[in-house]
């Protein structure tokens, strides 16, 4: 039996306990569809009801059977912007509808989500297949407000679903309607509100001062380029749409900016953003062409050795891609994919190893190490020691029981690995692995750094985890892991990155949700970007700017 809820519910309006009581009956069926529909004639209660049930649905201390983790009022509203409240309530970076649905995919958790008046929304018929694609996920539940007798009503009620029209009379207590009718007079129609100041959606400093949502309609019923701009402000909506200075909008908007628009942008939104936390050094999007986007990025790591000064990208298909650290220009491509490609590392030798989704790993040589001559090349005639260590890697994962689901690497003579349940793997040559249990769950990223511990440049390796459970851990491998969480949220850490700047340790931080945070854990000072979608990949330049990859860019930035 489900335990009372922690917060009493009122009586809903105008009679309609019959119906409410359906709707928690809904709610609290765990053989019920996965959609429900409620529909009716105009002004016949449909939204006050929703009203009543999301606004104790939301409330903290709700029952779980009963809780509605998202909604979005759809007047006005189009599929994509519809994604991005849905995003920001959930915890999802939904810079698409697509992007919404593999979040949610992903997350087993139940999930509700309430969408009142879809008959008034700017794009009804997009949406009603968006809730469809929704409810059709198991752990998912929809409800919709339709108007009785449209087209998007009959699309969504020709599927399995509880619908519920409350022009029938079961939804109504007649005599609970005629006492609450007496109760709440009827109250004085709303003025409309006063009209927005016009838009010009060529102008950066108007866009990014303006009412975000209201930018975004204009934007997806304009049919010009605007520059740039409009593909640039779709392309980061869902970062651009939250509430934040117009400095910082300007900062979002000139990272999502391709190469094909106004030449004059990118000085003006760089300073538009001159109060913001980062400057853009420079951004690849989707479609570029001078220098070419890499591609969708999965992972990134930055160059030593013979590959000092340049960057290892490997895109969603497998593909890796070697780019000038300072320009992003192509500088060569390694001949083999690794489909499935979920981390890159490179080990200061000019060797680079991809993990692919299945937990195997893929060592190929990206530049060729100097050459050593006489009587040295004589003496090291046989593996070199980055060879014995990759190696030991490959003997060692083949003996695990449990797949490997992060990798990080670097030319200091050990490997660190990350596996599916929680367990993190420091692997060197002529000795013992080290390993710590750090996460309840798969490790998403692991990341290193050599910390400076003497004046004489004795070091020891620092490493930062993150995991599918939401929490960013430390771990020196000589002591025991830290007790408690460096970080943790409610969502999953994506990717991690350190270096290290006046000798103590500089954290970079993705976010499921799309955040990416930037802590120097010496005077816990925090910077954060939100790209507009998932950031996949981080990692730090030698001068410390940080590259932030995305399906769709990579971006280097620099802190002010």
């Amino acid at each position: 039996m489900s335990a009372e809820p922690a917060l009493p519910w009122s009586r809903p309006a105008s009679g309609r306990e019959p119906a409410a009581a359906a709707l928690l009956a809904w709610l609290g069926d765990p053989d019920a569809p996965g959609l429900a529909v409620v529909t009716g004639s105009e002004n016949c209660g449909k939204s006050q009801l929703l009203a009543w049930l999301i606004g104790h649905g939301t409330r903290p201390g709700t029952v779980s059977e009963r809780r509605v983790h998202g909604f979005v009022p759809l007047p006005g509203q189009t599929v994509t912007t519809t994604a991005w409240m849905l995003g920001e309530q959930l915890s999802i970076a939904a810079g698409s509808p697509g992007a919404l649905l593999a979040g949610l995919a992903a997350d087993p958790r139940r999930t509700v989500i309430a969408l009142p008046e879809l008959h008034a929304a700017e794009q009804p018929g997009a949406l009603a297949e968006l809730a469809l694609e929704l409810a059709a996920l198991d752990h998912v539940r929809v409800l919709v407000e339709v108007r009785s007798d449209t087209s998007w009503e009959r699309e969504l009620t020709a599927g399995p679903c509880a619908r519920m029209d409350l022009d029938e009379p079961q939804w109504t207590d007649e005599g609970r309607r005629a006492s609450w009718e007496a109760d709440h007079p009827d109250r004085p129609a709303q003025q409309d509100p006063e009209p927005a100041e016009p838009l010009d959606l060529d102008d950066p400093a108007s866009v990014c001062a303006a009412d975000p949502w209201a930018v975004t309609t204009a934007y997806e019923r304009s049919e010009e380029s605007h520059g740039g701009l409009r593909a640039a402000w779709l392309r980061a909506g869902a970062s651009l749409t939250r509430e934040q200075p117009p400095a910082e909008r300007a900062l979002v908007l000139l990272a999502a900016l391709g190469d094909a628009g106004d030449p004059r942008l990118p000085a003006a939104l760089s300073s538009l953003a001159q109060d913001a936390p980062w400057s853009v050094v420079w951004q690849r999007v989707r479609g570029d062409v001078t220098p070419p986007w890499p591609g969708p990025v999965r992972s990134v790591a930055v160059g030593g050795g013979p590959l000092a000064g340049q960057l290892v990208v490997a895109d969603h298909q497998g593909t890796v891609r070697v780019l000038d650290a300072e320009s992003a220009a192509a500088v060569g491509r390694l001949p083999h994919s690794a489909p499935g490609a979920r981390a890159v590392a490179e080990h200061g030798d000019g060797q680079v190893t991809v993990l692919d989704e299945h937990g195997r790993l893929h060592t190929q040589r990206a530049a060729e190490a100097a050459k050593q001559g006489g009587i040295a090349a004589l003496l090291e005639d046989g593996p070199s020691p980055q060879d014995q260590l990759l190696d030991a890697v490959r003997d060692y994962t083949e003996r695990q029981r449990e797949s490997v689901t992060a990798l990080t690497g670097g030319a200091g003579g050990r490997v660190v690995l990350g596996d599916a349940a929680g367990t993190v793997h420091v692997v060197a040559v002529g000795a013992e692995p080290r390993t710590a249990a750090l996460h309840r769950g798969r490790v998403t990223a692991v990341a290193g750094t050599d910390l400076p511990v003497s004046a004489e440049g004795d070091t020891v390796l620092l490493l930062y985890t993150g995991g599918a459970d939401g929490t960013v851990r430390a771990w020196a491998p000589h002591t025991d892991p830290m007790p408690e969480p460096l970080a943790s949220r409610d969502c999953a850490v994506v990717a991690v990155a350190v270096t290290t700047v006046d000798g103590g340790p500089v954290l970079a931080i993705a976010w499921a949700d799309g955040l990416v945070e930037h802590r120097v854990l010496e005077d816990d000072r925090l910077r954060t970007f939100r790209p507009g979608s998932q950031a996949n990949a981080l990692a730090f330049a030698a001068e410390g700017d940080l590259m932030v990859g995305t399906d769709e860019a990579l971006v280097r930035l620099r802190q002010r």
